[in-house]
């Protein structure tokens, strides 16, 4: 497998602020997980974003703001984002990379995917406000200009947390599906099983809100029972995946008990089911370097149809978490053939 590989120095001026989780040190951990995923590399400089594709899902005067504020220094945009004046930059490299990708995977050879190591991340993000450590919601607007040209997209999220910024953006929208796997309640505090998107997009937002302590064997099930027969219905052109390494069992601020061979299954289930050359994979949260490096090389093994490389380790779920996917069931069944 060739893969597109996005990261750019602005990436580390990005500036959290002292001990913030959302730290530059971890696109080290993600690059050293490309570096040893044993696949073909082709290093991509992602451009900054043209303001007309921000404008697509963010307000002007938000985004007007954004820069304004990074310009003067920057400084808390909430309890949890904080940006400082290289900010800016990298938060425009962060939103273009995704456009770039589609470009480039439209013309490129087959078997290609693109892995985005950018930051700041983008799900939380909402049409005129940053939230949790995200500035402009990177995945929602690779997919808005994706749509625009006439296709139909599927954004897969297994980050820990809801990604409430691509919900609240996309579910109007019939031509979006958007899955995610999240621990509840957790932050945000939404994702629940019966927001299903509104109007005629109504069923094309599967959440799955699951309990902590949940582990691979439910999050496999779920791909085999829930995720992977909507997918085949659905019929995307194309598979963004917000793909936060957070719920993995060493991550420091979350309770959720995958292992990095877990991402490897998701990862080999998706090849399976997209058209070929056109997955993007969008970096989100995950906080435990060592965690993300042996996860993102698991991921794009996944994705190359590369055999799992690591340690093997299987973890049991409570019976709240069966429990949990089985009511996700039910109340898609009124969509969705499962």
């Amino acid at each position: 497998m060739a893969l597109l590989y996005y990261s750019h120095e602005t990436f580390t001026e990005h500036d959290t602020g002292a001990w913030h989780p959302e730290r530059p040190e971890r696109l080290a951990a993600a690059d050293r997980g490309v570096m040893t995923s044993g696949v073909r590399i082709e290093r991509v400089v992602p451009p900054e974003i043209d303001t007309s594709d921000l404008e697509r899902l963010h307000d002007a005067q938000y985004i007007a703001a954004i820069e304004r504020f990074c310009e003067q220094g920057g400084g808390f945009l909430d309890q949890d984002t904080h940006v400082g004046s290289g900010s800016w930059e990298a938060a425009m490299r962060a939103a273009g990379a995704g456009i770039d990708a589609i470009e480039r995977l439209e013309k490129a050879a087959e078997h290609t995917t693109a892995f985005l190591n950018v930051r700041p991340p983008g799900h939380h993000a909402l049409a005129a406000q940053a939230m949790g450590f995200c500035l402009f919601n990177n995945v929602a607007i690779a997919a808005a200009k994706l749509v625009e040209d006439g296709q139909r997209v599927a954004i897969i999220d297994w980050d820990v947390h809801h990604g409430n910024g691509s919900q609240d953006l996309l579910d109007h929208d019939p031509n979006v599906l958007y899955v995610s796997l999240h621990q509840y309640p957790f932050y945000p505090m939404t994702g629940r099983v019966l927001d299903v998107g509104d109007g005629d997009a109504e069923g094309t937002m599967v959440n799955l809100p699951l309990p902590a302590g949940s582990a691979g064997d439910v999050y496999d099930a779920a791909f085999d029972q829930l995720i992977a027969p909507v997918l085949r219905a659905f019929d995307a052109d194309w598979v963004l995946v917000s793909s936060g390494y957070d719920a993995h069992a060493d991550d420091p601020l979350a309770e959720m008990r995958l292992a990095s061979i877990d991402y490897h299954g998701f990862a080999d289930r998706l090849a399976r089911l997209a058209p070929p050359n056109r997955i993007i994979t969008f970096l989100e949260g995950g906080y435990s370097l060592s965690a993300i490096t042996a996860s993102v090389a698991a991921t794009l093994r996944g994705f190359g149809g590369l055999e799992y490389s690591g340690i093997a380790t299987s973890l049991v779920s409570p019976p709240t978490s069966w429990e949990a996917l089985e009511e996700a069931k039910q109340v898609h069944r009124a969509y969705w053939e499962l």
